[in-house]
């Protein structure tokens, strides 16, 4: 009876987890894409030093959580058949995940400063 629990929930946490990948994977793509469509050559940033020091600074930041999303994305590709294993992965799938959320919320830290710049300066 604890065998079927035990597998029960290994199966739960398996199928939350690939639930989770499917999010972090687009959640990374989309993040991408907005950094590329955001970040033009031509933008020249107005404002103080202090600005553009704390919108390089999110970039970074953001470019930095992107950066661990994907590596745990990449470490956690397959999922495993071992029980031990398939914990490792849904942790992995879980921090992927977390850094993904962080890089978004880099991103839109880093879009509110500019609409406050625009509106300040503007």
């Amino acid at each position: 009876m604890l065998k079927n629990h035990l597998r029960r929930d290994l199966q739960s946490l398996r199928r939350q987890a690939r639930k989770d990948r499917r999010i972090t994977l687009g959640l990374l793509a989309g993040l991408a894409a907005a950094w590329t469509r955001q970040l033009t050559p031509g933008d020249q940033p107005a404002g103080s030093g202090l600005l553009l020091a704390l919108s390089v600074g999110l970039v970074a930041a953001s470019g930095a959580a992107w950066l661990m999303s994907a590596y745990f994305a990449v470490r956690a590709v397959k999922p495993r058949s071992e029980p031990v294993e398939v914990l490792t992965w849904v942790s992995r799938v879980g921090r992927s995940k977390e850094w993904a959320f962080c890089s978004l919320a880099a991103y839109v830290a880093w879009h509110l400063l500019q609409f406050v710049t625009a509106l300040v300066l503007g």
